[in-house]
């Protein structure tokens, strides 16, 4: 059986959880990163030295960086309607998958750590200010874009960069930030609200 390592309330593991709903596939989660299972551990460290959550064991074979596991898994299941085959239907969905994992989150990181997490390395108050006017403005672009396709960020479609997008909307709604009207955004947060694996691990209360 798949085997899942990271703690539940880790947006990156959301997205492996919420992809293996989407494709149905039984999965045993193993809370890592809290309690007694610590990211410093030895054990943990030999399967991904960066010490950083999710990492999957699969066959004997390990696999860390979120979106790369989520690409794994609809192959692995041949769901071309999560993945494309075909290269630019697949490059269209990583596009938007490499956008979420570095011109999104490092728009919001200060501002999240800094008002979610209340981390006392994150207090500067023009950092913060800053951090989210660049979270609204990449929303900005994603609401431009959802308005073109009007369904998801690839067309008409659900996919797997749904499933990444899809979990970063949730923490924009769920942030206390000051946020502009978006309506084509809050409009996708609602179709995305209809599929049981974004109400599990996506809206489930947890920014």
């Amino acid at each position: 059986m798949l085997e899942l390592l990271g703690r539940s309330s880790s947006i990156n593991v959301r997205k492996v959880l919420w992809v293996c709903a989407e494709l149905n596939i039984a999965c045993q989660h193993v809370e890592w990163g809290s309690g007694d299972f610590q990211l410093s551990d030895p054990a943990f460290l030999a399967l991904n030295p960066n010490g950083l959550v999710p990492v999957i064991r699969d066959e004997g074979a390990v696999l860390w960086e979120s979106n790369t596991i989520c690409r794994y898994l609809a192959a692995r299941a041949a769901r071309e309607d999560l993945l494309p085959a075909n290269p630019l239907g697949r490059a269209k969905v990583e596009q938007w998958m490499d956008w979420q994992a570095t011109e999104l989150n490092t728009a919001w990181r200060y501002a999240f750590m800094a008002l979610v997490r209340k981390s006392p390395a994150h207090t500067d108050q023009t950092s913060i200010d800053s951090s989210v006017r660049s979270w609204n403005r990449h929303m900005a672009i994603l609401d431009q874009t959802l308005a073109a396709t009007g369904a998801y960020v690839t067309g008409p479609a659900f996919s797997l960069a749904d499933v990444v997008i899809g979990l970063s909307v949730n923490r924009w709604f769920a942030s206390p930030i000051d946020r502009p009207e978006l309506p084509s955004v809050a409009a996708y947060f609602e179709r995305l609200s209809q599929r049981a694996g974004f109400r599990a691990h996506g809206c489930n209360g947890l920014p």
